[in-house]
């Protein structure tokens, strides 16, 4: 019931759609559980996926307890170095989006850290800030042209509105 309840930040389909089909390789590191980035690594085809596994036991039913190493703020920057070497590129050639102190390692690590809707602490350490409700606003600060967003909805069959005229 749980994952049923989740919400995408609004743009989020934009945002990796358009980064997808633009070559760039997407990762979710989150605090959270693998259940929920397991479940969103698939529904958005992203390349990796990282959270807390949630302990088992022998009968099925959760134990309280995180099975593996926690990821709490240095995981996420560790995960972010691995990430950029299975793929193959250095670590200033990554960008890391987060919102929470448990993000600043990760922010620090990444060659471009964006802080989106965070709070202050979080907006001061990182390189940039977006404080719009719209994950897809990123991509302009990646440089990513409207066309190149429209082209990645037309390839993947989404209507887009024309801007309005005035």
């Amino acid at each position: 019931r749980a994952r049923a309840r989740v919400r995408l930040t609004p743009g989020a389909r934009t945002f990796v759609r358009t980064l997808r089909r633009l070559g760039f390789k997407i990762a979710i590191v989150s605090g959270g559980f693998t259940y929920f980035t397991d479940h969103l690594r698939e529904e958005l085809g992203l390349d990796h996926a990282f959270a807390n596994v949630l302990e088992v036991d022998e009968t099925g039913r959760l134990t309280g307890r995180v099975d593996g190493r926690v990821v709490d703020r240095a995981r996420k920057a560790e995960l972010l170095r691995e990430v950029a070497d299975t793929e193959g590129i250095s670590v200033d050639q990554t960008v890391a989006v987060g919102d929470g102190a448990n993000d600043l390692d990760m922010l620090a690590a990444a060659g471009l850290g964006i802080a989106f809707n965070a709070k202050p602490v979080v907006q001061d350490a990182a390189h940039t800030s977006v404080n719009v409700p719209y994950l897809d606003a990123i991509l302009f600060v990646l440089g990513v042209r409207r066309s190149e967003v429209e082209a990645a909805d037309e390839a993947d069959g989404v209507v887009t509105e024309a801007p309005p005229t005035s």
